[in-house]
């Protein structure tokens, strides 16, 4: 079987387009193409289901899909143990992290950047999405999300808590109405996400506090709630690690509206022989306890007038 062919699968595999898949491998998106259906031939089944989207494994595809990750690890080790790589060691290949937005981007993507300094053969993919990315699809090596992983071959483990706080602008709070109990919040605007397009069900937290008349501004994203608080459009519930950083936003009814949710790991059971997932696995582990103080930050003054 021609490891090109197999490489190319890899790569289509974990970017779901030729296109990505092309500038991975450094051909054209024709090339991946035609591998592909040389690949499919040969293995006289369908490995990919094309959509809208791009490209998604088959159930054929997530078959094949373990035997040659375990090729490519022992390709990867041949090309360490030659000469010419004698001095190189570590993790080498891909790993495809998939994460929520902000904790992808402010807390992960320091660390994993260093992580991939110390590993030079390392490569990360950080996706950090507004949306569920699934393992059984094959969308990223190791998921964390707000919701426990409770189907599966997968192994799960608690990487941290975290707290929100409902927030506001000072300067908003200064000319709205005072909010000192929960009815005061009738007399404000609020920024949320887009009920519709809800990934968890962990992220409803408004009508907990006061079932708001009207949303100023939703969106999928929440540094773009976070941008919204900011320039004064309203009231929202952002992670305390992205919003207690901003001099300019001030905590309200810090007693009541306070909320905890965890954040959970998980990879697929027959990825933890792989050098690679184990080293950011174990990365991403020691990050969750390196920060927890941020992530679970003490009290600090609410607003005041």
């Amino acid at each position: 079987m021609d490891w090109d062919n197999l490489r190319y699968f890899l790569e289509l595999a974990r970017t779901g387009t030729l296109a990505a898949a092309a500038r991975r491998a450094g051909v054209e998106h024709t090339t991946v193409a035609r591998r592909i259906q040389a690949l499919e031939k040969q293995m006289g089944a369908p490995l990919f289901a094309r959509d809208a989207a791009g490209h998604r494994l088959t159930e054929a595809g997530r078959a094949l899909l373990p035997a040659v990750e375990a090729m490519e690890a022992a390709v990867l080790g041949v090309e360490r143990a030659s000469p010419a790589n004698a001095g190189a060691s570590g993790p080498a290949g891909l790993v495809r992290v998939g994460v929520t937005e902000g904790f992808g981007t402010l807390i992960l993507a320091p660390h994993l950047a260093r992580l991939t300094r110390q590993h030079p053969h390392l490569s990360i993919d950080l996706l950090a999405v507004p949306r569920m990315l699934h393992l059984s699809r094959r969308e990223a090596d190791i998921v964390i999300s707000l919701e426990r992983p409770k189907r599966g071959s997968v192994l799960v483990t608690k990487l941290a808590d975290y707290t929100l706080h409902l927030y506001g602008q000072r300067e908003y709070l200064a000319r709205r109405p005072l909010v000192a109990r929960r009815e005061d919040l009738r007399h404000h605007d609020f920024v949320s996400y887009v009920d519709d397009l809800l990934f968890s069900k962990e992220l409803q937290f408004i009508d907990q506090l006061w079932p708001p008349e009207r949303f100023a501004l939703r969106s999928t994203s929440v540094t773009a709630q976070y941008e919204a608080v900011r320039a004064g459009a309203g009231l929202a519930v952002l992670p305390a690690f992205l919003a207690d950083r901003d001099p300019t936003l001030a905590r309200v009814l810090p007693a009541e509206a306070r909320f905890v949710r965890t954040f959970w790991m998980s990879m697929p059971a027959e990825s933890k022989h792989l050098a690679r997932t184990q080293a950011v696995w174990a990365h991403l582990k020691d990050v969750g306890q390196r920060e927890a103080a941020r992530l679970v930050p003490g009290e600090r003054p609410a607003a005041t007038r």
